[in-house]
């Protein structure tokens, strides 16, 4: 159905962008902070936002502009969360017209997106100067800047892109996506912005958005806490020329299916680079009893940071991963549960019927030294399953959050 290609938010017919560095935080005059992305045509629009109490202005501002279901344009800057803060709506909205100054878009038409250090007052002057060194450059190049402007604590820019085919035309969707730390999803991402060129009404791309999120974005955990600026926003510029999608009809359910495989992609490059992380882990379980089980089960296992740091120590610790099966909260029969660890250098049984079997520490070490790892679950009670992404705990970790401010 789909083919990876490269690119990112520029892929698709229509878009552009660039990002520069604006000097938002007082002692940045190097990095990328602030980035701009445009679309030639007013596109059909949604977006899914933190269910955190606690929520940056830029978001009260975005869900206003996307009441109708349309957007042009997204400014965002890194740095500084405009979060907490008793001007938070005002320089959400003044960063809009800042937007529509310099890209001739209506205001209205404008997602704004902010992350950062939160209760910090967000300085206006470096964003206004930004964005006018950035008129007329934006460009089919400036995506990967853009992805680059959006990054904090991450060491990687994230950004992948792809093609598929809808009603006998050939439709691209690009995505970016930034997230290191303070990231337990339960919508979206910390901060992910999404462009396809497909012919898609608002009613449904939001439908799609909300299905495709489930079994990727919401599926991360680097830490446990749930950020106050989670946006995950799309844009359909429409100019693949296929038939719109206004029902769940055949097309649709391609889109769907497309379009959570962009965002798992992305969901595995977020947990990969988690703060301080030196390997990537995937949960994989399966014969759960019902989908919020399995759900329960890999979120509790890549959540459980006992074995988060046996995966760092390259220890075959799977009594961990029973303990953390067990107070998950899912329907499950521990005496019919099975652990295998997996990763380029094999796989290695460690627990049948809820109990441990011979097997080598040292192979288990060896596959347990990779990047990446994979922990598979078998419960052995129904067909349902889930995968999650998440990452090992490391000392960095501690030291990067420990003068996250200063």
């Amino acid at each position: 159905m789909y083919k990876f290609i490269d690119g990112g938010v520029t892929a698709p017919q229509g878009f552009t962008a660039q990002g520069i560095c604006a000097g938002v935080k007082p002692n940045n005059k190097t990095k990328r902070d602030l980035a701009l992305i445009y679309c030639d045509t007013l596109c059909n629009a949604a977006a899914v936002f933190t269910k955190n109490l606690v929520k940056s202005d830029t978001i009260t501002v975005t869900k206003e502009h996307l009441k109708n279901g349309k957007a042009q344009a997204v400014i965002v800057n890194s740095g500084n969360a405009n979060t907490c803060n008793a001007d938070g709506i005002e320089k959400a909205e003044k960063m809009c017209k800042i937007a529509s100054d310099v890209l001739g878009v209506n205001e209205d038409d404008v997602i704004v997106a902010s992350t950062g250090v939160i209760g910090e007052i967000l300085p206006i002057e470096p964003i206004i100067k930004g964005a006018e060194k950035m008129k007329g450059t934006l460009s089919k190049e400036g995506g990967t800047n853009a992805a680059e402007a959006i990054m904090t604590t991450d060491t990687v820019k994230k950004e992948t892109a792809m093609t598929i085919a809808l009603s006998g035309k050939e439709v691209k969707i690009g995505g970016i996506a930034k997230g290191s730390g303070m990231i337990h999803i339960n919508m979206g991402t910390m901060l992910s912005f999404v462009t396809t060129d497909a012919a898609i009404s608002s009613e449904m791309l939001s439908c799609a958005l909300k299905e495709a999120v489930e079994d990727s974005y919401n599926m991360v955990s680097v830490d446990g806490d749930t950020s106050t600026n989670d946006t995950l926003a799309i844009m359909a510029s429409g100019k693949a020329g296929n038939a719109e999608i206004t029902e769940k009809n055949e097309d649709y359910k391609i889109f769907v299916a497309s379009l959570t495989e962009l965002l798992k992609s992305l969901a595995k490059k977020l947990a990969k680079d988690g703060e301080g992380a030196s390997k990537l882990l995937i949960c994989s379980v399966v014969g759960a009893k019902t989908k919020q089980d399995a759900i329960k089960v890999s979120k509790g296992i890549i959540c459980s940071s006992l074995l988060k740091a046996a995966m760092f120590g390259a220890d075959a610790n799977w009594g961990r991963v029973l303990c953390a099966i067990g107070y998950s909260g899912a329907d499950v029969d521990v005496k019919k549960v099975g652990v295998s660890f997996k990763s380029a250098k094999g796989t290695i049984d460690v627990c049948e019927n809820g109990a441990g079997i011979p097997f080598s520490e040292e192979k288990a070490k060896e596959i347990l030294l990779e990047d990446e790892i994979t922990i598979l679950v078998t419960l052995d009670d129904g067909k349902e399953k889930a995968e999650a992404y998440g990452c090992d705990l490391t000392y960095d970790y501690v030291k990067i959050n420990g003068d996250y401010r200063t």
